[in-house]
């Protein structure tokens, strides 16, 4: 009875063209889709000069101005960058950038670099010397991918941190730069898919001097890049 059932279900299967234990190899032959390359994200800065602000622009297209953070938080977000999707874990430090050891840890697990300063403020501009040094020093790594942002562009009549000033810092770093206001979101999604593409020519091996630099508004060539 068996052996005829079985004959009877080959026969069948032979004249539809199907063979079941091959559907079950070819089933489980499946590989999973491949998962969009991460590439992590350290905001530095001095206090108060928009770094949350601008990671919360840039997550949730809102703009938080009293928003005062104990500790770093993570944010992880998809985005198309050149017709590719891929995946942006920020890490927005808050305050623990003042002990060596913690500061040292989020530097190294760090991929590319936001150094945020506000226009309005000397002081802040000043530091990010220091940040970038001991992002180097951690890193020993001269390109690691690393973009210069001068934040609260909204407050022109307010700004102490001359123009060219900046420019000529990030000339002689080789790094962009790119001005950006948290507030009104002008250039934030630029910012921080400059330092993406950045991050993202490093990994496939290609000069960091190939890439389509934004002007100094912060402006992208044309079709660079989306959020979806």
């Amino acid at each position: 009875m068996f052996s005829t059932i079985a004959y009877q279900l080959s026969t069948k299967f032979a004249e539809e063209g199907k063979c079941p234990c091959v559907e079950r190899r070819v089933g489980m032959s499946k590989k999973p889709a491949a998962q969009p390359t991460l590439h992590k994200v350290i905001m530095v800065g001095s206090g108060g000069v928009g770094k949350s602000a601008l990671t919360l622009q840039f997550m949730y297209d809102e703009f938080v101005e009293d928003y005062e953070p104990t500790k770093a938080d993570s944010y992880r977000k998809k985005v198309v960058l050149d017709g590719e999707e891929v995946q942006i874990d920020i890490l927005d430090t808050a305050g623990q950038e003042d002990y060596a050891a913690i500061r040292d840890n989020y530097f190294r697990s760090g991929e590319g670099f936001l150094c945020v300063f506000s226009i309005t403020e000397p002081e802040s501009f000043d530091a990010t010397q220091e940040f970038r040094e001991q992002i180097l020093r951690v890193k020993n790594d001269d390109n690691i991918p690393f973009l210069l942002v001068g934040n609260k562009s909204d407050l022109a009549d307010k700004r102490r941190v001359p123009l060219e000033t900046c420019r000529e810092r990030a000339h002689n770093w080789q790094v962009p730069y790119v001005e950006t206001s948290a507030k009104t979101r002008d250039n934030v999604d630029k910012a921080f898919l400059t330092l993406i593409r950045q991050m993202s020519r490093v990994k496939r091996g290609l000069a960091a001097e190939e890439d389509p630099a934004p002007d100094d508004a912060g402006r992208c060539k044309p079709s660079c890049c989306s959020i979806s």
